[in-house]
């Protein structure tokens, strides 16, 4: 205790030293706290140790919290308290700025900073306890003298709840990971200001991991922003009554405790059902049924694996049914049963949140309060095909309940055990510069989202939690109807456009969103990948091929041009290194037949059917290995897409160096696994390609081997390899033996 007593001073002489202002008093350790609250005129925060090296910070100004705020975190973590009870808002501490207070958990401390006269009150500052007992500095509160406070709050109109902005310091070589999922290429998310409001293909999370060894939750609901400055990071929420965040600790470079960490506190995700690791059929869109189960012939007929068979949107009579349209699906338990007898698949179906007033369920959704509302005009939400609509307000635990009845009814209970939930992003149907279609004279005008008031709150104070009610509605429904507990294995899968701190403790895939067909867009969902498996979201796939057509480039989605053909063959190689191999897309074609053109393995002309087939066919072979790793993520939270610097930012210099400024080295290439380094080809007409192979710091000499030709390389070079269309450019660690059987661990 002596010597850990004279670290803290020294470093406390430190502090005193870098700051013309002196301390009152000594610090007061409290090395076996359970929190404190520290009074500063009208604000108070309260600080807990919480889970392994970490802490929770609550702050609010006048009125206290109470204590049924939402909240996307555990209390308790499910790893880091030993008596496994709620902590809640205990403290053993109560002070009035009058003292400096160090708290220590595990390697990580939280010390008070405050000087008398400074305007910037007692700073919160964080701190790592390194082997030789001394402290590093993750992160303290931001106020150089006469800056605006830290911790600053605003008041917008009537009530109690406030906006809020938190600045925590920074230094100009830090790199942060995660963030969600935005469609900028970037992996170090270094310098970018990112809005916390969900639309199409941008799904804003704030918890992220940083280089010098730390993770960060900002554990909020309301819509906002994260700013990641040279100096000082900011976070704001526009509406709030609480501001809530949680800082853990490791060794820098160590990211795979960081995640066991992070998803300690925001979850760790289930393992999968055995049909979801394979091939993924979809197209935009199967129309009806006798087009559903001919599609299960073809796949038969063709000798082709599939785990699941989706139909998108539009296969309902109105908007909010819930159901498929009698007229199209006349029986949808025996297309079910067929579909299954034919090929083993699953038959996945779309939802949509929206609801018009054709609906037959609009009028008891209305009666009951089930249907998010606006803060002014009429209610509505959103329009589509004509016609406004409202959405289903899923923060409203009976809302849920209703939900996954009329699905139980509708779809369950004849076969269809999946779901895809599309368009949920929150507000209104999650574009956020187009009227839906509505007029070709409004789209692209920047029309505010709509104030959405739901159960919960507002979409200003909530709108964060609505994707996340959205996945839970039917979580909760699986759970109930397999009679099973919550991070036990998922008998079912939903498919989600968005999400938020914690999705992965649901059985749901994230994808990228409606993402155009293009080469461009096919080396931004790399990037993004990334960044979403940094935020804890193993669960990730995209649409192979793209979804939609780009209109600058003449021949996108158009699976009868040799361009369109290439790259979707480059596509398709790619998702099968991927969590969740999926295709889907609106296709174009020259002699259309149905609503969309084809897109099956078969569509993409004879050259590359034996292509193609040949990766869903890899696919299946990898399945010991994707149960390895789906496992692994669901005991340790240990990623299962892997940006470089996980593995080789402490063996090769130059992954730390090339990740800081997001070479295309590190925003391209990526571990799959522990075993497998992806190289995705991204232009066209390619026929080699080359590869940065990182050092591994073993002690093999080639330990790197080309997945096509079993020729091995040594680490820490660039390689170039032959990548003709068949293959894409990838290589292994260790036996392939192990890595066909799973032995990966």
């Amino acid at each position: 205790m002596h010597r850990w007593l004279v670290a803290l001073t020294a470093c406390a002489a430190q502090l005193a030293q870098a700051n013309p202002i002196q301390t009152r008093e000594a610090d007061y350790l409290m090395p076996n706290s359970t929190g404190f609250r520290m009074q500063h005129g009208f604000e108070t925060v309260l600080v807990q140790p919480f889970g392994y090296d970490g802490f929770r910070v609550r702050a609010w100004p006048f009125r206290p919290p109470t204590g049924h705020e939402i909240s996307f975190v555990y209390d308790p973590p499910l790893e880091g308290f030993e008596d496994g009870q709620a902590h809640g808002t205990e403290f053993d501490t109560a002070f009035n700025g009058n003292r400096s207070v160090v708290i220590r958990n595990g390697n990580t401390i939280v010390r008070t900073s405050g000087w008398g006269g400074n305007p910037g009150g007692y700073r919160l500052a964080f701190y790592r306890v390194e082997s030789d007992g001394s402290e590093t500095l993750l992160t303290n509160e931001y106020a150089p003298l006469k800056s605006v406070n830290p911790r600053y709050y605003y008041w917008n109109g009537p009530g109690s709840e406030f906006s809020a902005e938190f600045s925590f310091s920074t230094t100009p070589d830090e790199q942060f990971y995660g963030t969600g999922t935005q469609q900028d290429h970037l992996v170090n998310k270094k310098g970018s200001v990112i809005d916390l409001i969900n639309f199409n293909t941008h799904i804003p999370t704030p918890v992220f991991m940083s280089n010098k060894g730390y993770g960060f939750v900002w554990n909020m609901a309301s819509q906002g922003r994260m700013e990641f400055g040279q100096l000082r990071n900011k976070f704001t929420a526009a509406s709030a009554t609480v501001v809530d965040y949680v800082i853990v600790a490791a060794m820098p470079g160590d990211y795979d405790t960081l995640q066991q960490r992070l998803s300690a506190l925001t979850g760790r995700a289930p393992t999968p059902p055995e049909f979801s690791l394979g091939y993924i059929q979809s197209k935009l869109r199967y129309e009806n049924q006798t087009e559903v189960e001919l599609l299960a012939q073809e796949f038969k007929d063709h000798n082709v694996p599939v785990g699941m068979i989706v139909i998108d949107y539009q296969s309902w009579a109105n908007q909010g049914d819930w159901g498929l349209d009698p007229r199209l699906w006349p029986d949808v338990a025996a297309m079910s049963k067929k579909v299954k007898e034919l090929t083993g698949a699953e038959i996945m179906a779309s939802l949509w949140p929206s609801v018009s007033d054709q609906s037959i369920n609009y009028l008891e959704l209305q009666a009951n309060g089930y249907l998010s509302a606006t803060r002014d005009g009429p209610g509505t939400t959103d329009s589509w095909n004509g016609s406004y609509i409202r959405n289903i307000d899923s923060t409203n635990p009976a809302a849920r309940e209703f939900l996954w009845a009329t699905l139980k009814r509708n779809y369950y209970d004849k076969g269809i055990k999946n779901f895809w939930i599309d368009q949920a992003d929150g507000g209104a149907l999650g574009e956020a510069y187009e009227n839906n279609g509505q007029s070709t004279y409004i789209q692209s005008v920047p029309f505010a989202l709509p104030n959405v008031l739901y159960a919960a709150g507002t979409q200003l104070s909530v709108g964060k939690l609505y994707p996340w009610a959205h996945q839970q509605a039917i979580e909760e429904g699986f759970r109930n109807v397999t009679d099973s507990k919550a991070g036990e294995a998922c008998e079912h899968i939903s498919l989600s456009r968005s999400g938020y701190i914690g999705s992965q403790r649901f059985c749901s895939m994230i994808w990228s969103g409606d993402i155009t067909a293009v080469w461009e867009t096919l080396g931004l969902q790399i990037a993004s990948g990334l960044s979403a498996a940094a935020t804890g979201w193993g669960w990730w796939t995209v649409d192979a091929g793209g979804f939609q057509r780009d209109p600058t480039v003449p021949w996108s989605t158009n699976i009868d041009t040799p361009e369109y053909r290439e790259l979707y063959v480059r596509w398709l190689q790619w998702v099968t290194f991927l969590p969740f191999m999926r295709t889907h897309g609106t296709r174009t074609c020259e002699h259309q037949d149905a609503y969309t053109c084809n897109n099956e393995p078969w569509s993409y002309g004879e050259e590359n059917t034996p292509v193609i087939l040949s990766y869903i066919h890899l696919r299946y072979r990898l399945a010991s290995y994707l149960r390895s790793i789906f496992k692994e993520f669901h005991k340790t939270g240990r990623m299962i897409m892997r940006p470089l610097y996980m593995d080789f930012e402490r063996t090769d210099p130059k992954i730390a160096k090339w990740t800081q400024t997001n070479n295309n080295v590190t925003t391209q290439q990526y571990m799959f696994g522990p075993r497998l380094l992806v190289s995705p080809v991204t232009t066209p007409n390619t026929t080699e390609w080359s590869v940065y192979l990182p050092q591994t710091g073993d002690n093999s000499t080639n330990p790197w081997t080309y997945w096509w030709t079993n020729q091995t390389y040594a680490g820490g070079q660039t390689v170039t390899v032959p990548a003709p269309v068949e293959h894409i450019p990838l290589f292994h660690l260790g036996r392939r033996d192990d890595i066909m059987g799973g032995n990966v661990f």
